[in-house]
């Protein structure tokens, strides 16, 4: 029997690990991504063949026709939103080779993050429940305006940020369970162009979302005790 992440498509075959993939333990995690073994599924068959399971978005799914939004739908964005955008705009520039035009949203995404106040509800439940929000409505909405409009850019941004998503959600939960001792004696590190993040003492050699190499990813230091 196989398995395939669905986060980085690395394939997990029985017969070949000499080890049943339900007889690893939950805390077993994908070796190439350190994506949780929850995050794997057997491979689609169609046809009496076998195929990897999907795991981009773009790949499948006819558009879906969607009402356009209302202006009651329209909010104004927080000063932490604005800080997320540009420097998710200035990581785009960045990938295009755009280093002016990164430059300058990274300067706005600095700004707006200085005079972003505390979250007030910003726990870990309330955090996985933002989470959920994304994969359950916000990125399943934009997938579908973004494939109704041909805009094929937009779909390939909704595939990395789902996948992003999936994997900060799986290593929230996985810290709730563990609590610190889960980042004891390791490293994080983060994607710098698409926000992958990952866990362990030297980045993947590659991203297992946008593919660039491990001299993009930055390390994140822990913050001095107040």
């Amino acid at each position: 029997m196989k398995y395939v992440c669905s986060i980085c498509g690395y394939v997990y075959d029985d017969s070949a690990e000499g080890i049943p993939f339900s007889e690893l333990s939950d805390s077993w995690v994908c070796p190439l991504c350190g994506a949780a073994k929850s995050l794997f599924s057997p491979p689609k068959t169609t046809a009496g063949s076998i195929t990897p399971a999907r795991t981009d978005p773009t790949e499948a799914a006819p558009a879906r026709t969607t009402a356009a939004h209302s202006t009651e739908e329209m909010h104004r964005l927080t000063a932490g939103e604005l800080s997320a955008l540009c420097s998710n705009l200035a990581r785009g520039c960045e990938k295009q080779y755009k280093n002016e035009e990164a430059g300058l949203f990274r300067e706005i995404a600095a700004y707006f993050a200085a005079v972003t106040p505390d979250e007030p509800d910003g726990d870990l439940t309330h955090l996985l429940s933002l989470f959920e929000n994304d994969l359950t409505t916000g990125y399943p909405a934009v997938q579908s305006a973004a494939q109704t409009a041909g805009d094929r850019g937009t779909q390939r941004v909704c595939v990395w940020g789902q996948k992003v998503t999936v994997i900060l959600n799986s290593l929230v939960q996985r810290y709730q369970r563990e609590g610190s001792a889960f980042l004891r004696n390791t490293q994080i590190w983060v994607c710098s162009v698409c926000g992958f993040a990952y866990v362990g003492n030297t980045p993947p050699e590659l991203c297992p979302v946008c593919k660039v190499p491990a001299w993009k990813f930055d390390k994140i230091e822990g913050r001095n005790s107040a």
